[in-house]
């Protein structure tokens, strides 16, 4: 236990950390190899490094003495919760969710809206709107006016991560316009020759607007480069913003605002049915159903599996291997599966896929016209400007997670920016989004390739934002449902995957998490955990995140007790984020409705200003 005494002798072989004290969790033939490789350094007397031996002691010796901040964390001391905030704020936040929860005045919300400007002029109409629902959810219009509330915050213990949430105010028919004309290839208008392309991988009639049914998350419509541009500036200047206005900020982007859709669409298409191959041949092999980073195929049978699809000659196939270093020890994972694809399916040679009824591999599509290959490169180009401006600003740029049809694609650019840099310090962060059948898998997969690798691993775990409008797509269009079937199996894939990569960070130290959730529940339990396994808040491994406006009662007790804790500061010009403020007072109804101990904390705060005296509190920093 991090709190608790250990006898001497372990916590000296605990502090020494050498290569043949550590539980070793590597099952890839690399990381075997390093593993054996470690052992006989050992074997030979290979020292380890005195002086970070000595410096993890003396840390040791602290720690044990200091007080466990998880043991008496209370997130029932109203004073603390709400300590930095004035009682006017108290009020607003009973006001704003208490009126979310009433479904007449949400389902008419933007009418409501519209007549208030329309009485009120604009001005007055932006003044109501700072003192209620945008003053409640956004920091600001710009850059200069969220600096107050980050300092604020901050001054409580609380960290920003900075989103620039504008949204076009688009109607559902131009919505889906834009959608199916940039999610569709030229090859596919002119109806030329492809392999079959999967309909879940093709935009949808009818869910063109991907804004529906979507929980806290804006959306951005392809229009053109010139836009993509616009938006790729946009997130610099968040970027810079987040340097500017701490030591340690984090920034949130959307791959979606960055490029046109229809890469993204084909290249999570070519993902999938990659990995589907290599499932279908463990099943051959007869070792179907374990764990994506479980399964390892004998080399042998799996160059006689792809001979005999006719995917390439013998020789060709033994080149393949040889020329990778893969197989050596006589198996192949799942990781150096993907290695061997990545070097057979380069993007100047189209996006290929696995034929199994003709044996061969082909390009997704016929052909891409010049100008669909330079906007690949472009979208390519955007993530490499925003990685180089947070690696040079010290900012940590997290990447939103989307729809399953694109998320593939999404997780993979993340992965090769991470492996780009990853290499010092946790930079690039991908979200995992843990209502997913599949969130383990993907979560394990690319936490053995760091360890394999050497970067640091940096994840962001939800619960997730689109599970109506997947649902509803998967029924409608025919494929199996991507999400869990109970809240109860979301919340054991939550627990899952943040273990796992909670004991990634006791054994191995260049791993990193966001639990990002408003769930008490799943708090405590990483608290615990991290009790448990030894990790520190000020080992700054483990991020706490929640939005502006939401939780407070969890996130300033957090911060006041050392933990690294977030807010997510969403910010725009009042007319310009009224689209995304209107679709959170729709889709977050359920969570107001079930705010009721939120409801009731603040009234208890509020009450205990009153009775003592302090009703017109404001918070010093």
């Amino acid at each position: 236990m991090a709190c608790s005494k250990m006898r001497p002798a372990l916590r000296l072989c605990a502090s020494l950390r050498c290569p043949l004290t550590l539980p070793v969790r590597m099952r890839s033939t690399a990381a075997a190899k390093a593993k054996e490789q470690a052992a006989e350094d050992g074997a030979q007397g290979q020292p380890c490094p005195l002086g970070s031996q000595v410096d993890h002691m003396e840390r040791s010796e602290n720690l044990l003495h200091k007080p466990c901040p998880a043991a008496t964390m209370n997130f029932e001391n109203t004073q603390e919760a709400y300590k930095s905030k004035p009682t006017w704020e108290l009020l607003r936040s009973l006001m704003v969710f208490w009126l979310c929860s009433i479904d007449p005045l949400v389902d008419r919300n933007q009418q409501l809206l519209q007549l208030s400007r329309k009485l009120l002029g604009q001005k007055l109409f932006e003044a109501m709107m700072k003192m209620t629902f945008y003053g409640q959810f956004v920091a600001g219009e710009d850059q200069e006016s969220i600096k107050p509330i980050i300092k604020r915050n901050r001054a409580f213990g609380v960290g920003s991560v900075l989103d620039y949430s504008v949204e076009e105010d688009l109607t559902q028919e131009e919505a889906e316009k834009k959608e199916i004309e940039s999610s569709t290839a030229e090859a596919e208008r002119e109806n030329i020759g492809a392999v079959q392309r999967e309909k879940k991988y093709q935009v949808q009639p009818g869910f063109g607007d991907r804004r529906g049914g979507v929980i806290s998350a804006r959306t951005y419509f392809y229009a053109d480069e010139a836009k993509c541009d616009h938006h790729m500036e946009t997130f610099v200047r968040c970027i810079e913003a987040s340097g500017g206005s701490s030591e340690d900020g984090f920034s949130a982007i959307k791959l979606t605002a960055l490029g046109r859709p229809q890469f993204l669409l084909q290249f999570s298409e070519v993902l999938v049915k990659w990995q589907r191959f290599f499932h279908q041949l463990a099943a051959d092999q007869g070792k179907a159903g374990l764990a994506a980073v479980e399964i390892e195929l004998e080399v042998e049978k799996l160059k006689e599996s792809l001979a005999n699809l006719g995917i390439a000659t013998k020789d060709e196939i033994h080149n393949w291997f040889t020329g990778e270093n893969l197989g050596l020890s006589g198996t192949m994972d799942l990781l150096d599966w993907n290695s061997l694809i990545d070097n057979r399916t380069k993007l100047s040679k189209l996006l290929l896929v696995p034929n199994l009824q003709s044996g061969q591999v082909e390009p997704l599509l016929s052909r891409f016209t010049e100008e669909e290959d330079l906007q690949m490169k472009r979208m390519l180009q955007r993530m490499d400007v925003l990685a180089k401006k947070a690696l040079e600003t010290g900012v940590r740029l997290m990447v939103d997670a989307e729809q399953t049809y694109f998320q593939p694609a999404i997780s993979r650019l993340t992965l090769e920016m991470q492996r780009k840099f990853n290499k010092d310090n946790p930079i690039i962060f991908n979200t995992y989004q843990c209502y997913l059948k599949e969130a383990y898998d993907n979560v394990t997969a690319d936490v053995e390739l760091s360890r394999r690798e050497g970067w640091h691993f940096g994840a962001k775990l939800v619960r997730g934002a689109y599970m109506q409008q997947e649902r509803s797509r998967a029924a409608e269009v025919g494929y199996e449902d991507p999400i869990n079937p109970t809240y109860e199996k979301t919340n054991e894939m939550y627990h899952r995957c943040l273990d796992y990569v909670l004991e990634e960070i006791r054994h191995n130290r260049k791993a990193n998490v966001m639990v990002a959730s408003h769930n008490e529940d799943t708090v405590k339990f990483t608290l615990k955990r991290m009790n448990e396994l030894g990790i520190y808040p000020e080992d700054k491994k483990v991020y706490f995140g929640q939005l502006l406006g939401m939780c407070d009662q969890i996130s300033f007790p957090l911060g006041q007790a050392g933990y690294p804790v977030y807010k997510y500061v969403p910010y725009g010009p009042v007319n310009e984020v009224l689209p995304y403020l209107s679709r959170r007072a729709q889709e977050n109804r359920g969570i107001m409705k079930g705010a009721a101990r939120e409801r009731e904390l603040l009234l208890r705060e509020f009450r205990r200003r009153l009775l003592t005296g302090n009703l017109f509190y404001t918070p010093q920093f």
